[in-house]
């Protein structure tokens, strides 16, 4: 199993942390097993503090759960659950227009998508945990060995 430090975890994984999602219970249990602090960029820290307040523009959440789902976050990052990874950007994103160029025809990803797996490789991560099937097929033709804590879509 992969440690935590050498994972990147797509943020739309992460917010199933603090929101109830499908895999919500899945990646509970995977994060309970999975020790040490993971990698979290400026953008996945914005990303999932996004997530979870786009759940409340749209109603899946009450404000109260909002509150709450921030909070949890926040303590999270506070307690060192996460570690802040700093990405020199014009690198990441030279990698990123390479990847759209050699795999999004073929594989149909988002520039989310590329972006995150760029981050990953300019991170030097070896192991990159998503639950979307684009972005795993991504993660794996450049090389990154895929954490998948449950039955891939």
């Amino acid at each position: 199993m992969a440690t935590a430090d050498s994972i990147y975890v797509d943020p739309s994984a992460l917010l199933k942390l603090y929101l109830h999602e499908r895999e919500s219970a899945t990646m509970s249990l995977w994060r309970e097993k999975t020790r040490g602090a993971l990698p979290i960029t400026h953008h996945g820290r914005v990303e999932v503090t996004n997530g979870i307040c786009l759940a409340a523009h749209r109603g899946g959440i009450t404000e109260e759960a909002l509150a709450d789902a921030l909070a949890s976050f926040d303590e999270d990052l506070a307690m060192g659950l996460y570690r802040q990874a700093d990405l020199l950007w014009r690198a990441t994103l030279t990698r990123a227009a390479a990847l759209s160029r050699a795999y999004s025809a073929k594989l149909g990803t988002r520039s989310l998508d590329v972006l995150h797996v760029a981050s990953a490789l300019e991170l030097e991560l070896r192991s990159f945990l998503t639950f979307d099937s684009r972005q795993q097929e991504l993660a794996s033709a450049v090389g990154l060995k895929l954490v998948v804590p449950g039955p891939r879509r």
